[in-house]
């Protein structure tokens, strides 16, 4: 990450997440961000760590198209936070990578901790940082789409 802290220090407490140098930063960059990309990263939701729009917490669901030019990542809900799921639809994918990836863990990366859309040459980065490993993908555009869920039967 280039901007957000994931590792902050406020008073006493350590290891607090704190995206205020993305946000801070992030008008002036926006401008540069693909359509879709400027969207989400600028969604007042999206930082907002009370939100049901939030980002945080998110787990990865699955990867369709991965190597292709067209992709597909779906983040799961959990229902204590989120009452959606995210789909983010990449474009012109140039680049992509889940890491580290864990011979016992395969290519899941664990919950999400913070992302980061910033502007690229082809388009734009977005880095998901998540406990375990984190995915960057580099691409014309994204588009992310939160999808009804259904939290009424699980605990």
């Amino acid at each position: 990450m280039e901007y957000v802290n994931l590792d902050a220090q406020v008073g006493d407490l350590s290891g607090v997440l704190d995206p205020a140098r993305y946000l801070d930063h992030l008008p002036s960059i926006s401008g540069d961000l693909p359509p879709g990309a400027r969207a989400f990263a600028t969604d007042r939701d999206h930082y907002d760590f009370q939100s049901r729009r939030c980002v945080k917490d998110l787990t990865l669901g699955a990867v369709r198209g991965a190597g292709g030019e067209e992709m597909e990542v779906e983040f799961q809900h959990n229902c204590w936070k989120h009452d959606r799921d995210l789909v983010i639809r990449y474009t012109g994918v140039s680049s992509f990578a889940i890491d580290p990836v864990d011979e016992d863990r395969g290519a899941d990366p664990g919950a999400v901790i913070l992302d980061e859309v910033l502007p690229h040459r082809d388009g734009c980065s977005h880095e998901v940082a998540c406990w375990e490993g984190t995915l960057t993908i580099v691409c014309r555009d994204l588009r992310a789409i939160w999808t009804e869920t259904d939290c009424s039967s699980k605990s």
